[in-house]
């Protein structure tokens, strides 16, 4: 469609500049056929309402590709097949741009899939800045099977007491997880923590040091959270931080289309599979749900040697 506009106007500034030449001569020096000179458009006046409605959402969500706003379209009643969603957004210039990245190819051994929620929880922790560029630090628990976002602890500073104290409130309403997976830091690997998950009998999984894609999962909702809350957003105080990064947690879970859960929500996610029952686990999931990354695992993850581990306690 460029190239067309482009061998147009060139037509135009030919006929322009050399008076009394003819349309067919001017297309022959372009190298253009007559037929694509003279083409009108005859695409439906519908599109001028839906790159509107469709800019508007863009507008809202600045960090949404038009798949998921193709999604959005049709939850509000709008019957817009995505090739035309597609084309609308880039005559818009709504594309995002984003970094190309380079591909290594990597050998891991196979690991079960996870097959049900509260099977295994991701811990990590993100930082960002106040208006006054006090230091902030969010502690996020992801349900690796539904995406769902179980929190986003927000403060200045969060010890193991404060960690535990947030899983013991998820637990309180879902049920204890089989397994936690986190990294090296201080707040996981003390002994407070790796007690607390002897007391529950929870497996306790911390990946090798330097290799954050074992933890992928809460790694790709860290992105989702800077680029979407963290990056467009302005925290003159603690306060007003937790009351917006809570608001988007929840739009997260209830209306936000997750691509991994076929652009369902991972509340929507999690109804369905509790619907259909236990048989029925990862049923519309995506490819993309990756099995958990091989670890390193440490005393205190096995069984065989929980003995080992409260001796590390004392």
């Amino acid at each position: 469609m460029a190239q067309l506009r482009v061998a147009r106007a060139d037509v135009e500034h030919i006929r322009t500049t050399f008076s009394g030449m003819s349309e067919r001569h001017a297309c022959g020096l372009a190298s253009m056929a007559v037929s694509s000179y003279r083409y009108c458009t005859r695409r439906p006046a519908k599109d001028t309402g839906l790159r509107e409605q469709l800019t508007q959402l863009a507008q809202q969500h600045p960090r949404y590709g038009y798949r998921r706003l193709c999604v959005l379209m049709r939850r509000g009643g709008e019957a817009a097949n995505h090739k035309r969603v597609h084309r609308l957004y880039r005559e818009a210039g709504l594309s995002l741009r984003r970094k190309k990245r380079r591909h290594l190819v990597r050998h891991r051994a196979a690991f079960p899939k996870v097959q049900a929620s509260n099977e295994e929880w991701a811990l990590d922790f993100v930082a960002d800045a106040l208006a006054s560029h006090r230091h902030l630090r969010i502690l996020s628990v992801v349900d690796v099977f539904t995406r769902e976002c179980l929190a986003l602890e927000t403060d200045t500073s969060l010890g193991s007491v404060r960690v535990i104290r947030v899983l013991e409130q998820i637990i309180t309403e879902r049920g204890v997880p089989q397994r936690i997976r986190t990294d090296n830091g201080p707040e996981f690997t003390s002994r407070c923590f790796i007690a607390w998950c002897l007391d529950r009998r929870i497996e306790l999984v911390h990946i090798r040091p330097g290799k954050p894609v074992e933890n992928a999962h809460v790694e790709s909702f860290h992105g989702r959270l800077r680029e979407e809350c963290l990056q467009v957003s302005w925290f003159p105080n603690l306060f007003d931080a937790r009351r917006q990064i809570e608001t988007w947690r929840g739009h997260y879970n209830t209306d936000r289309p997750h691509s991994s859960l076929g652009y369902r929500t991972p509340e929507e996610f999690a109804a369905l599979n509790r619907a259909a029952g236990p048989c029925s686990a990862g049923v519309g999931q995506g490819a993309s749900n990756a099995d958990p990354l091989p670890h390193a695992p440490i005393p205190a993850q096995t069984g065989v040697a929980i003995n080992e581990s409260r001796r590390m306690l004392r």
